[in-house]
């Protein structure tokens, strides 16, 4: 029994000690993953900063050539540097640069057709040396386009072959092998940012352009969906006259429901409107309501909104003044419509 006793004993303290050194473990290996995170973003941040002071002629020269194409932006890259270009291509796109992507591969083989004279073409590389890139250059120069080099070897031979050489050229890569492309795709993604934002402002590039180019998804709905688009009109309008009484007020918010009506004067001007929570407060007041007219139960000058303006501005007007209608009105502050937050949500419209 004692020897039995003294045996298990050693076996739970062996699991003890078991445990103990698999939280040890543990424990060192998530330190280990935390540590090798921060130093990835080190080097990648340490990259990016690094192109401050890249920012120089050289980078001006390209931007005045994309500004002045009469063409398009053609951007070719190969494995990595190729999906970095395509992620500039739809920046440029969306902020108002016309831009392509093309295969250096499919363009050897047929698609180099998509190009034209009076493009403009931006090559990514991180050796400066890629074979199909290489390739490709004297073709590109026979059509007389400008070329690019968005490159991580400013020294390379095909940099000696470009207009303009953008150096984006990094220490070292976030890979420990120096292998995968990390800081220096990050490098690359940077400038082409950089390039397109500065386009964006010479173009003067405004919210109305790229909710044109955006109109789709709550981003669109926010930018260019107006009032006059989403309002209810004419018969759908909730409207009595000043005079009109308690019961007929009620009638004319129950039967359009949106919880409201507006009221008006004999000029057909707005006067104020009658909500469901103020009827509730009225009839916290009184039980008098026979002799009651619209009028009486009113809340004066309500906030109110033009239909021209946009959809989004009626949705952080709500949610500032707590509410969850607003009349549209006219130039006479006449009601032509009435929107309701509900509809605006439903749209995709959000709250902050």
């Amino acid at each position: 029994m004692n020897n039995g006793s003294y045996a298990n004993r050693g076996n739970n303290g062996n699991r003890a000690n078991n445990t103990n050194n698999g939280n040890s473990r543990m424990k060192l290996e998530k330190e280990q993953v935390l540590r090798l995170g921060r130093d990835v973003i080190r080097i990648e941040a340490e990259s990016v900063n690094g192109l401050l002071a890249k920012i120089d002629e050289g980078f001006a020269r390209a931007v005045e050539l994309i500004f002045r194409c009469e063409g398009r932006v053609v951007l070719t890259g190969v494995g990595k540097s190729g999906l970095i270009a395509r992620k500039i291509v739809a920046t440029m796109n969306s902020t108002g640069t016309p831009a392509i992507y093309l295969h250096p591969t499919d363009a050897l083989h047929g698609d180099l057709g998509m190009v034209r004279q009076e493009d403009v073409v931006i090559l990514l590389s991180k050796s400066g040396a890629t074979e199909e890139m290489m390739m490709l250059i004297p073709m590109l120069k026979r059509l007389g386009v400008s070329l690019i080099g968005l490159l991580g070897d400013s020294r390379s031979k095909m940099a000696k072959q470009m207009d303009v050489v953008l150096d984006v050229e990094v220490s070292e890569e976030a890979c420990p092998y120096d292998l995968a492309p990390t800081a220096s795709t990050t490098a690359a993604l940077v400038m082409g940012d950089a390039l397109s934002v500065a386009l964006l402002k010479l173009r003067g590039f405004t919210e109305q352009d790229f909710a044109m180019l955006h109109p789709g998804g709550s981003l669109g709905k926010r930018l260019s969906l107006k009032i006059s688009e989403i309002m209810y009109k004419g018969e759908a309008i909730p409207v009595v006259h000043e005079t009109t009484s308690f019961k007929d007020s009620i009638l004319e918010i129950t039967s359009k429901r949106l919880g409201v009506t507006c009221v008006v004067d004999s000029s057909g001007k707005l006067l104020g409107v009658i909500t469901d929570g103020d009827l509730r407060r009225l009839l916290e007041r009184t039980t008098e309501l026979s002799t009651l007219r619209a009028r009486d139960m009113m809340t004066e000058n309500p906030k109110k909104i033009k239909p021209g303006q946009l959809a989004s501005y009626a949705l952080q007007k709500m949610e500032n003044y707590k509410i969850t209608t607003l009349p549209v009105t006219d130039k006479e502050d006449k009601p032509v419509g009435i929107v309701h937050l509900h509809d605006l949500v439903n749209l995709g419209l959000r709250m902050r």
